[in-house]
């Protein structure tokens, strides 16, 4: 007898002073004796047949029974034991429907000890359901199987089949025994970053093995099947129409280099009710345009269209454009908005005669898109201004963090309090190694477009103050000296006449600025803006010795020569990082002006190697790279700011969590909050025939258990600078704070099931299964949409190799391909919003945990987490209000705080 559990003793008595009955309850217990005695027939019928008794009433007092209780148990037990007798007969013939997919009644009944017609009787109302259900089903998965090959039965399929989980399953099972068996096949997740996978449990015939199957995910298809040409390619574009070169004017050696000028009132090349857009235009069906577009008012007779680039001039204005890509579904290698769910795209327009026609202009980032991106400053800006700006914010992010963390442990419901917890544990493992820090007040992205009145030192900039100063801050971003300071004016006749009164995110500047930021020009460069004054100041610096960089131009100081092997855009990309990783340890290692200038030209012909076939090495050459790497880096990149996110591989692994399979060692990292990992032992064939474990990809400080590990110093006391000592402690700020959420997280136990809150909120309990169904039933179009894009993406690299060689050409691939995966199976976005009576019923533990953590999964988590703060908690905690202090200490308004912390106005001035 286990120590938690209290058994109930005794042996039944069959009759008055039968001595084999014993213990303290021998008649049973309950609302009348031997109510739950399956024995009670055969003690009544042993009395009966003894020959003691003339009639019931003497049996039942035999029995210390009422002639009532006797005919109340008797009909009970006969029920229960018909009950329990039927129970014991499916159960049997699932199993045999398991193993055989056949049902043998002889063998049942032999094993029951009973006649076969009893065992006909119990088993003919169900034969027909569930027992049947499960055959047919069977059946039907293993015709799917042996006309399609590769089924996907995972999550959420049952869903799609109106079945349970439970009757697919035992169908799948039913089927082992003819050799049907599942493989999980992988599939690179796309649009989630690199190394994450998907993983389809896909249904397979007897002789398919798992390499078989995942080489063939490509050919795995849902049971009601999407055949359409076996996902080979779905982008989701129309065939672009061409506009003639006669409409089109080139303007040479412009310093407006990527702009596209438009006529205005021409209804093919309209922009709609946008001011500026990032498009391309085809002209000729041969070539195209490609940079921002915006109105003019200045436009020569006859011309429509109006170019901008700094080439020289030609004979053939198409030597001024690109050519169109091979691929006839992705002619511009870019990716193309989809109309129907934008504001602009591929646009269309009424013509003169109503009928319905499709613009020339195809956008790629339109009015509004940018001011979304994240607001954070990255580590490459932040780490090379003073390390006391840099504590500054990063100091808020954490503290953020602390008052989020604070705010989650307060929550009531253990469930939603659990996923929160393991999210933000994972979101502050991620903040550790990306290093970014908060926006400073009122930073803001935007496009920069040219105009020739605005004058050097000024911006036109409507988001901003009239007279403010603003700085402007462009990635990639070498230096101090890139940072230009304007004043905001925002009368500007030219800038307004075309921007409007109130552009969301683009901001006009003089052509010549733009060669300050990094080289920047006009067909989508963005920027960063920043207001400066008292309280949020950035370091620029303004010496002669940059001004050369002004004046240096990659393509005519290293052109090509005759047979040289011109850069691949992917090693571009690989060489970007490295000369950007060099830039950032020089100027945290105090390199001398001359020094930054040498890298940063470098890294300028390194943008423009591939695009322009720039003589890089050269250029590697007469600026000393080497030199300077052995001067500022050991080895590679050299400090924190550098290392964070430096690939590092580790042995294939996975997750433990069971705690009774942990060594002390794991078990201390585990109560630590310590994720905790064991090697899968998987393997592979190398190039050479050797056997090597398989690896998958990290980052240095993914794997650091302390970040001043990582800086130039390689310890706390010593980590090399004053910045890197800032970022190294910041990590480790935020690596204890995700250790405290998965420390909180391992504490927690669910909410017990309660049967009754489920009668009490049925309607809100079927409603909230109607809502997960739905839900479920887009986990398996979301596989196959990752299965066809993942086909188009491969089918699409291998056909057209010189259209995705930078991983800038492959991001656009995989978005485009995910999109239109998405909409050719039908997927479309859906999110469970919970009502306030689903989530008293959820509270009530009507729901159960497995159901319950599948809701959360597909739910808003900022509408559950509402619901599930305490209504008396107050508005500022002392997390939040350390949060607040940091935030109005750099600079944000009151009413920004509010805003960011949820809070009202007076709320903040009451705690401040």
């Amino acid at each position: 007898m286990k120590d938690n559990e209290l058994m109930h003793y005794g042996t039944p008595q069959r009759y008055v002073g039968d001595p084999e009955g014993s213990g303290r309850y021998r008649k049973g217990t309950g609302e009348h004796a031997f109510q739950r005695d399956t024995d009670l027939i055969g003690q009544y019928h042993y009395l009966k047949n003894s020959g003691q008794f003339k009639n019931n009433t003497e049996i039942a007092r035999a029995m210390g029974l009422s002639s009532g209780d006797l005919r109340k148990a008797l009909s009970v037990n006969s029920a229960e034991i018909n009950a329990a007798n039927r129970a014991k007969a499916i159960d049997l013939a699932n199993k045999q429907l398991v193993a055989t997919g056949k049902i043998n009644k002889s063998a049942i009944a032999r094993e029951m000890g009973v006649n076969e017609s009893n065992i006909r009787a119990w088993l003919k109302p169900v034969e027909s359901t569930r027992a049947q259900r499960i055959h047919n089903t069977a059946e039907m998965l293993k015709k799917n199987v042996d006309e399609k090959k590769y089924i996907d039965v995972g999550e959420g399929v049952a869903n799609r089949l109106n079945i349970s989980n439970d009757q697919l399953n035992s169908a799948i099972e039913s089927l082992k025994s003819q050799g049907y068996h599942i493989e999980k096949v992988y599939v690179e997740q796309v649009g989630t970053g690199q190394g994450k996978q998907t993983t389809v449990k896909t249904l397979v015939g007897p002789d398919c093995t798992w390499a078989e199957a995942n080489k063939n995910y490509n050919k795995i298809q849902l049971i009601d099947g999407y055949t359409e040409d076996n996902g080979r390619t779905f982008l989701n574009i129309e065939p672009p129409v061409s506009v003639s070169s006669d409409r089109i004017q080139i303007n040479y050696e412009s310093p407006k280099d990527g702009t596209i000028e438009l006529r205005r009132g021409v209804d093919d090349i309209s922009l709609g009710n946008a001011s500026y857009a990032q498009v391309r235009i085809a002209v000729d069906g041969t070539h195209y345009l490609k940079g921002m577009a915006m109105y003019s008012d200045n436009m020569p007779p006859g011309i429509d269209i109006m170019f901008n680039t700094n080439k020289h001039p030609s004979n053939n204005k198409l030597d001024a454009l690109k050519e169109l890509k091979a691929n006839k579904e992705n002619v511009f290698g870019a990716t193309i908005k989809n109309e129907e769910n934008l504001i602009l795209a591929q646009r269309h327009y009424i013509d003169k005669n109503g009928e319905k026609k499709q613009s020339a202009i195809n956008i790629v980032n339109e009015e509004g898109d940018i001011g979304k991106w994240s607001k954070t400053l990255s580590s490459q800006v932040l780490s090379k201004q003073s390390p006391t700006l840099a504590k500054k914010q990063l100091e808020i992010t954490s503290t953020t963090q602390r008052a989020e963390l604070e705010e989650i442990k307060s929550l009531t419901n253990p469930v939603v309090k659990q996923k929160l917890l393991d999210s933000f544990a994972d979101d502050c493992d991620s903040k550790a190694v990306h290093l970014k820090a908060a926006n400073l007040p009122r930073q803001a992205s935007h496009f920069i477009l040219p105009f020739m009145s605005v004058k050097e030192n000024e911006v036109y900039a409507p988001n901003y103050d009239n007279g403010e100063t603003v700085v402007l801050i462009r990635h990639p971003h070498g230096g101090k000296f890139e940072i230009p300071v304007l004043t905001v004016n925002n009368n500007n006749r030219e800038a307004r006449s075309v921007l409007g009164n109130n552009p969301p995110d683009a901001v006009g500047i003089n052509p010549k600025v733009a060669g300050k930021l990094s080289g920047a020009d006009f067909d989508g460069d963005t920027v960063l803006v920043i207001p400066v004054n008292n309280k949020v100041k950035i370091k620029t610096d303004n010496r002669n010795a940059f001004k050369e960089l002004q004046n240096f131009d990659p393509k005519e100081s290293y052109p090509k020569y005759p047979g040289m092997k011109v850069m691949s855009e992917d090693y571009k990309q690989k060489q970007m990082g490295i000369v950007t990783n060099l830039i950032n340890d020089m100027t945290i290692g105090g390199a001398q002006p001359d020094e930054i200038v040498r890298a940063v030209k470098h890294s300028m012909v390194i943008i423009d190697a591939a695009k322009h076939e720039l003589n890089w090495r050269q250029s590697e050459i007469d600026n000393g790279i080497k030199q300077l790497k052995e001067k500022y880096q050991t080895g590679g990149a050299s400090t924190i700011i550098s290392r964070a996110k430096s690939e590092y591989r580790v042995d294939d692994r996975k997750e433990l969590t069971n705690t009774s399979r942990m060594t002390p060692e794991q078990l201390a990292d585990w109560n630590a909050g310590k994720k905790v990992y064991v090697p899968t032992g998987k393997t592979f064939i190398n190039k050479k025939g050797e056997v090597e474990p398989r690896q998958i990809k990290s980052t240095k400080m993914a794997e650091a258990d302390d970040a001043f590990t990582l800086t130039s110093g390689g310890s706390k006391e010593n980590p090399g600078t004053t910045i890197e000592g800032v970022y190294a402690q910041h990590a480790n700020t935020l690596k204890g704070l995700a250790n405290e959420a998965r420390r909180e997280s391992r504490k927690i136990k669910g909410t017990p099931y309660n049967p009754e809150a489920k009668k009490i909120y049925a309607s809100e309990v079927e409603s909230l299964n109607r809502k997960l169904d739905r839900a479920m039933k887009n986990k398996p179009l979301e596989r196959q949409a990752q299965i066809i894009a993942n086909n188009t993406i491969r089918t699409e690299k291998k056909e057209h190799p010189d259209m995705y060689e930078s991983k800038d050409d492959i991001k656009r691939l995989k978005n485009q391909a995910l999109a239109g995966a998405r909409n050719k199976v039908g997927k479309k976005p859906y999110t469970i919003d919970i009502t306030e009576k689903e989530w008293h019923a959820i509270q009530s533990g009507a729901i159960s945990k497995s159901k319950l953590q599948s809701i959360l999964n597909n739910a808003d988590m900022d509408q559950v987490k509402k619901y599930a703060t305490p209504k008396q908690q107050k508005a500022m905690t002392p997390a939040k209000i350390a949060s607040a202090k940091a935030l109005i200490n750099a600079g944000f308004t009151q009413a920004e705080v509010a805003k960011k912390l949820g809070v009202s106005t007076s709320t903040i001035a009451k705690n401040i």
